[in-house]
């Protein structure tokens, strides 16, 4: 299996994930893999949402419609190794994460639009990251499967930042202006990543 470079994603990131939450995730290796999966629907879910919202931007339609498809295959591909692992498909509450985020976004557009794609490209960028440092402490199976998740993670990251770039120019926004809106939200992503949770998620920051 080819290498896939994660630097430009650690880059993007503006923490690492905690040794903490790591350990952790090795002793929820259950809890890991469900919400794993209920990531990978929200993403696609993300997506599909996008592309209803916005179907007068063609070049959306295509990268949305695609990174679906990819994460619902990746959606399968958790399920299959759940099943081999006999662990059962439970409902789980969400993380604090995504709507740690969303919050705030702008609510009129085009910043709307540029904020939403900027989530999008810290949430990949995080499951990323994530994918590769939990990579060498897995069962092979397991450490297989996520490094193949690397090269797509990371190329939907650049995508959600691409077309935040490209819509914003668009609409006559600077991209300085972009720029701090990444800023912005590296800081508040990071916040969020190191304070602790009480329960542990794909997404949550390290244990209390």
């Amino acid at each position: 299996m080819k290498t896939v470079d994660t630097q430009p994603v650690k880059d993007f990131l503006a923490c690492a994930t905690p040794q903490a939450w790591l350990e952790s995730a090795l002793d929820n290796q259950s809890i890991l893999l469900i919400d794993h999966a209920n990531c990978e629907k929200k993403a696609a879910s993300t997506a599909l949402n996008l592309m209803y919202r916005y179907v007068d931007k063609p070049d959306l339609l295509q990268r949305m419609s695609k990174l679906a498809r990819e994460e619902l295959r990746h959606f399968e591909q958790v399920l299959t190794i759940m099943q081999k692992r006999n662990i059962d498909y439970i409902q789980l509450s969400s993380a604090r994460y995504a709507g740690g985020l969303r919050e705030f976004m702008r609510t009129s557009e085009p910043g709307k639009l540029i904020d939403v794609l900027i989530v999008g490209a810290f949430i990949e960028a995080r499951s990323c990251e994530r994918f590769d440092r939990l990579a060498p402490l897995l069962d092979e199976e397991l450490a297989d499967f996520y490094t193949s998740l690397l090269r797509s993670e990371s190329r939907h990251f650049m995508d959600y930042l691409k077309l935040a770039r490209q819509y914003a120019k668009e609409a006559g926004v600077e991209l300085s202006d972009v720029d701090t809106r990444i800023a912005f939200f590296a800081e508040k992503e990071a916040e969020l990543i190191q304070t602790p949770d009480s329960e542990f998620r794909f997404h949550s920051g390290p244990p209390h």
